[in-house]
């Protein structure tokens, strides 16, 4: 049993799709599927079950999934082993983040981790929170820059950043034009028009949990998977957005209008990494830099 092998079931697994799977390895679909056949033929079980929106595990698929996972960690720490002996922190890092994380700028610390060790391949995933924490738990990420209230159980998290939310406007919009002074209180925003990220955004479960203490009913009329997409409706003038206080910053805001609100939001950014598992030695570097120095707890 070779262990690209494992790493091809598992990818396959992971994705739950083959066409996905073989992107993620870059490899040609049919090498891909040709690797676990053969994988099949030599444990003489199918691991999988093809259907019309991809694969399933089979009960030989998911017993050989725990193992394969153990196989390819120890393959990596003695690879690690050596690395060390020569000074040197290679492997894979598997970093998740979501788009536009404020002050706490995942891709310039990886930037320049990379620039300080060459020889480890960070391979970057983007998505929501509740869905990066979900992968560090399924060991299919080592480390990830999170937001937002979110089930954090299995994994340890190093608060990075904190910043308001505030209510984002077209200057043309009432509320940029209100003449009383001071935050704009959610009560008022009952019978707006919202554009905001899907549920498993960090800054969307601020904003849901925000107006579910206020007690107020939000309309939200879009959802979206893009920071970017959610300035351009707000700029149409038809919705508002409740956004972290550094997305009113960006570019692609200028000329429109933040207004601060109360009761106070706030949205967190902290780094992620499973609690139950040792980090890898190239996880461990860039925890160290992330927390200004030294190895992560525990």
């Amino acid at each position: 049993m070779e262990l690209r092998h494992l790493e091809h079931f598992m990818a396959v697994a992971e994705e739950g799709n083959v066409t996905r799977a073989a992107a993620r390895l870059h490899l040609a679909q049919s090498g891909l599927s040709a690797s676990v056949r053969a994988l099949e033929r030599e444990l003489g079980a199918e691991l999988f079950l093809r259907t019309a929106r991809g694969v399933e595990l089979t009960e030989a698929g998911r017993a050989l999934l725990r193992e394969a996972r153990r196989t390819l960690d120890s393959a990596a720490a003695a690879r690690e082993a050596v690395a060390a002996v020569r000074g040197v922190v290679g492997g894979t890092l598997r970093v998740g983040t979501e788009q536009c994380m404020g002050a706490a700028d995942p891709f310039g610390t990886l930037m320049g981790f990379g620039a300080r060790h060459p020889s480890v391949e960070v391979r970057v995933e983007q998505a929501g929170s509740a869905l990066l924490l979900e992968r560090l738990r399924q060991g299919r990420l080592d480390v990830a820059f999170v937001a937002g209230p979110a089930d954090t159980s299995g994994l340890r998290l190093r608060a990075l950043a904190r910043e308001p939310m505030v209510l984002l406007c077209a200057p043309g919009h009432r509320l940029a034009q209100r003449r009383e002074p001071g935050p704009v209180a959610l009560e008022e925003l009952a019978g707006e028009v919202f554009v905001d990220l899907h549920p498993h955004w960090g800054s969307r479960q601020v904003a849901d949990a925000a107006f579910a203490a206020a007690g107020v009913r939000r309309d939200i009329a879009m959802q979206l998977d893009d920071v970017h997409k959610v300035l351009d409706v707000v700029g149409g003038g038809a919705a508002v957005a409740f956004v972290p206080r550094s997305v009113a910053d960006k570019e692609q805001a200028r000329g429109l209008r933040w207004l601060a609100v109360v009761p106070d939001a706030e949205w967190a950014v902290s780094v992620a990494w499973p609690e139950h598992t040792r980090p890898s030695a190239a996880a461990r570097a860039l925890l160290a830099s992330v927390h200004g120095g030294g190895d992560p707890p525990g």
